[in-house]
C-alpha cells in the first residue's frame, strides 16, 4: 500500500513538473517603445482578443490560458503601428525586437513558428504567383504540420476540391480535427461548384430579427444573391448602384437577397440603414465560413448569383448597366 501511494506521488510530481514546463508564456523586448504601450494578443482564426500585456522599460511578458494549441495569432499596438503574426505553442516562448523592426523580432519556443519563419524568409520579392507555389509545394511535402492546414484552408477555394482532398486525406487525424481542418472538411463537404447554368442551391441563414429563412422561400421573382460585407469598400461603393437598380426594377418583379460576411452585427445593421438596403439582408457572422459563401464557392466580394424565375443561375458577378440591361430583358 505504501509502495502504491508512494509511485501515486511520484507520477503525480512528474505529471506537475512536465505541466510546468509545457505552459505557454512569452516573453518579450522591444525597442523604444514607451512604457505603458499595450500590446495585445488576438486569435487569428476568430478575431476575438486573448490578452494584453503593458510594456515596461521596453519588456512585456504573457502568461495567458489558452485552450489548443498550435495557434496562430496576431501581436499587436493599438495603433497597428507595429505588428507581427505569431505561432504559439504550449512552452515557454521569447519574442526579441530589441534589435530589429518588431515585425522582424526574433522568436523562440515554437517549432511551428520556426518553420513559418523558415517558409516565407526571403519572400517579400516574389510575386503572389510564386509565393503561391511555394506555399502549394510547403503543403504537398509537409503533410504533418499544422501550417499546411493554415495555408490549405486559406488556399482551398482556389486550388480547387481536387488539390484539397488529396493533400487533405495525408493529415493525421489531429490535424484534421483542427479549426483549420474542419474548414477544409466543410469546403469539400458544402462546396457545390455552381456554375452558370445549374438550379439554385438551397441554404438556410437568419435575417436582421434573427429568424432563419431558406433561400426557396425567397424565390420566386429574379432574384439577386448578392454577397457582401460591411467592411468591404468596393462591396459599399457597389451597394449605391443596387439601390438604384432595386428602386427601378422591384415594382416590375426583381428581389434582392444579400448575405453579409460580416463578424460585427452592429457594424453589419448600421451599413444597412446607411447604404440604405431596403432588401432582404442575412448573416451568420461567420465571415469566409458562411455556409452560403461555401456552397456557392464565394472567395472574393463583392460576388452575386442573378436567379430567374424558376431558379436557374443565369448569371455571375454581373453589376452596373450589364446587370440593368439584363434585368430590363427579364421583368419585360
Amino acid at each position: 500500500m505504501k509502495t502504491a501511494l508512494l509511485s501515486l506521488i511520484l507520477m503525480a510530481t512528474i505529471s506537475t513538473i512536465q505541466a510546468k514546463k509545457a505552459t505557454f508564456s512569452l516573453s518579450g523586448k522591444t525597442n523604444n517603445f514607451e512604457n505603458g504601450t499595450v500590446l495585445y494578443l488576438k486569435n487569428n482564426l476568430d478575431g476575438k482578443l486573448i490578452d494584453s500585456s503593458i510594456v515596461a522599460n521596453n519588456e512585456f511578458k504573457f502568461n495567458t490560458k489558452i485552450s489548443k494549441f498550435p495557434i496562430r495569432v496576431l501581436l499587436f499596438n493599438k495603433s497597428f503601428s507595429h505588428w507581427r503574426d505569431i505561432w504559439l505553442e504550449n512552452n515557454a516562448m521569447s519574442f526579441d525586437a530589441s534589435e530589429s523592426d518588431f515585425k522582424k523580432a526574433k522568436i523562440t519556443g515554437s517549432l511551428s513558428e520556426s518553420l513559418s519563419q523558415k517558409l516565407y524568409e526571403n519572400t517579400e520579392k516574389l510575386s503572389f504567383e510564386e509565393r503561391n507555389e511555394l506555399e502549394k509545394k510547403f503543403v504537398q511535402e509537409n503533410p504533418n504540420s499544422i501550417i499546411s492546414a493554415f495555408i490549405l484552408s486559406v488556399f482551398s477555394r482556389d486550388w480547387g476540391k481536387g488539390f484539397t482532398k488529396e493533400h487533405f486525406k495525408k493529415f493525421p487525424a489531429d490535424i484534421k480535427k483542427s479549426e483549420y481542418g474542419e474548414r477544409i472538411f466543410n469546403y469539400l463537404s458544402l462546396n457545390g461548384n455552381i456554375k452558370v447554368g445549374d438550379l439554385y442551391t438551397d441554404f438556410e441563414i437568419s435575417d436582421t430579427n434573427g429568424n432563419p429563412k431558406k433561400l426557396s422561400e425567397l424565390l420566386g421573382k429574379v432574384t439577386l444573391l448578392e454577397f457582401w460585407a460591411s467592411w468591404c469598400g468596393p462591396c459599399r461603393k457597389e451597394n449605391r448602384n443596387l439601390v438604384q437598380s432595386y428602386k427601378n426594377f422591384k415594382p416590375k418583379g426583381f428581389e434582392i437577397v444579400a448575405i453579409s460576411l460580416d463578424n460585427n452585427e452592429n457594424k453589419w445593421s448600421e451599413a444597412i440603414t446607411k447604404d440604405r438596403l431596403s432588401w432582404s439582408n442575412f448573416c451568420d457572422f461567420e465571415v469566409w465560413e458562411t455556409k452560403a459563401s461555401l456552397i456557392y464557392g464565394v472567395y472574393g466580394i463583392p460576388d452575386n448569383f442573378l436567379i430567374d424565375q424558376n431558379g436557374k443561375i443565369i448569371a455571375r458577378n454581373i453589376r452596373g448597366e450589364e446587370l440593368n440591361k439584363k434585368l430590363a430583358e427579364l421583368t419585360k
